[in-house]
Order: C-alpha cells, then structure tokens, then sequence
C-alpha cells in the first residue's frame, strides 16, 4: 500500500448554511439530490443559470445540523449573494467561514472513508469526494488544525502541484482554470458522470436545459485529460487536427493536461488518420476510469 498524501487547497473556502429549512433550500436550487446528504455522504452539485450552464460547482457535506459548502474561492463572494437572492424568506443561515476554516485533500492509497475515523472529535469534517473514488478524502478543519492534519490521518505532508497532478491524471475538472463561471454545460464538465446532477429529483435552475441535453444526447464536448511530452501547452490554446479546431486547453502540469474537447470531431479526425495538437505539442487523450462514453482515439468503447 502506498502512502497517502494531504494538502490544504488554498484555491477553496467553506460557507455553511443552516437552519430548519437548510436542507430544502439547497435542494430546491442545486442540480444534485441534496436529500442523500448525510454525516457519512457528501454531493458533488452546482448552482446553475437559468440557461443552464454552471455559475459555481461544489460540494455539500454535513456536520450536525449544518451543511458545509467547499467551493472555489475566487466565486465565494458571488455564491453567498447568489445565496442570498434565492434565499428569500426561507429560514436559512449562510455564514462565511473563510476566515477560520480551510479545505483540503487527502489522496493515495490509504485515503479511504474511513481514515481519521475521529476526526469529527478534533472539530473536522472529512468525506469521501462524490466524483470518483480514486479521488480520496476532502477535509473541512480549522485553519488552526492544520498543522496536525498529516499526523491525525497518517498522510505525509503534499503540496498543491501535487493535487493538481493526480486531479487531472483522474480528470477532475478545476472550478477556476476548467470549468469556470457561466461557461460550461453539467455534461461538459461531467457532472452526469460524477452523481453531481441527479435526473430525478424534480425541478431546480436551469433542469429543463440539463435535463434535455440527457435526453437528447447532445452531450457533444467534454472535459477530458491529454497527454502530451514536456510543458503544458498554455490554457486557452486551441486544439486542432488537421487544420480544423477540436477544443481549447485548461489547466496543465508536466506532461498531462485537460482539454475541453468536441467528442463528434475527434471521432471524423481519428477516421481520416489525423493527430490533436495544440501549440505545437501532439496531444493524446486518455478515457478516465469514471467515464461510461467513448472517447475517440482511446481504443477503449463504452
């Protein structure tokens, strides 16, 4: 068994809502079942426009009586007042907890859900990402128990270069550098493939886009890792073969990358014995584990 690794995301923060109607507001609005929420399941989910496309994705857990949102950062000012617009009369509590309390991640072999088993005694909340479990732990602490995260869950000490490698190796989409702010479809970043839309659960922003997308089948870009030799080609380069353009590059670390990618385009370039490139780098894109469609130029079927 390899070792497992632990570092604070200082791209994330937390805000919690509480109150009685906590749990009825956020499933009114996000696009997964926050009914399964429980001190043992964390939701991977997002807060859409009413065109559909992702404002902010995140995750929900639960500690007591109050659910925890880690989300990026950057959109943590715009989700509380995305919040609050949609709140209204509901009696429900959205406190930033920025200030004292961090995020981070827990990977490897031994990151499984039952690492750190008493890290709710040590004032943490620590779940299993819903995307994939290859993913690991993500952990809710106070900032002043950092220091003793790598000791409490037996993990040696990584930092955020590190996640960033084994997020995209799995093909797990950035809020900031991949999936941005009012710019991609669930389907592109994958969220019908992580449980983070849930099909059944009855109406909230944006359903009706989402929802036709499923039905249809018009799912035709996706987020997907590449691979390529040396430097990352720079996020925003276009991805063409054969003079025609495919998709555009996101974030990158040596030698593999993500890419958001037209899946019906891939396929005609691989027919005619075409080759993805981008900045003058050859790509080669990797079917994830997780994913349960094909991806052209992988060998790999559904």
């Amino acid at each position: 068994m390899g070792a497992s690794h632990i570092t604070e995301l200082r791209r994330r923060t937390v805000v919690a809502l509480s109150g009685p109607e906590a749990r009825a507001f956020l499933q009114r609005i996000l696009t997964s079942d926050i009914d399964t929420v429980s001190q043992d399941r964390a939701a991977y989910a997002a807060l859409l426009t009413p065109q559909g496309k992702i404002l902010f994705d995140m995750f929900v857990a639960q500690a007591g009586d109050r659910f925890l949102v880690d989300c990026a950062a950057s959109q943590k000012d715009e989700l509380v007042k995305r919040l609050t617009f949609y709140k209204l009369r509901a009696k429900v509590d959205i406190e930033d907890m920025g200030s004292d309390h961090a995020v981070a991640a827990l990977w490897g072999d031994d990151a499984q859900p039952g690492a750190g088993a008493a890290a709710g005694e040590h004032g943490l909340c620590a779940f299993a990402d819903p995307r994939t479990p290859e993913a690991g732990l993500r952990v809710v602490a106070p900032r002043a128990a950092l220091d003793r995260l790598a000791d409490l869950f037996g993990a040696e000490q990584a930092d955020e270069l590190s996640y960033d490698r084994h997020r995209i190796a799995l093909g797990l989409g950035d809020s900031d550098a991949d999936i941005g702010s009012g710019r991609t479809f669930p389907h592109e970043a994958n969220l019908d493939q992580f449980g983070g839309v849930d099909f059944t659960k009855g109406c909230y922003v944006g359903q009706e886009v989402v929802s036709r997308m499923q039905h249809r089948g018009t799912a035709r870009k996706r987020i997907l890792p590449v691979r390529f030799d040396g430097a990352p080609p720079a996020e925003g380069a276009e991805i063409a073969a054969d003079g025609k353009s495919l998709g555009t590059m996101l974030s990158g670390v040596e030698g593999m990358g993500l890419a958001l990618l037209r899946l019906d385009r891939m396929e005609v370039a691989f027919a005619d014995g075409a080759a993805l490139s981008a900045d003058g780098k050859a790509l080669v894109p990797v079917r994830p584990g997780w994913a349960r469609f094909p991806v052209p130029g992988t060998g790999v079927d559904a």
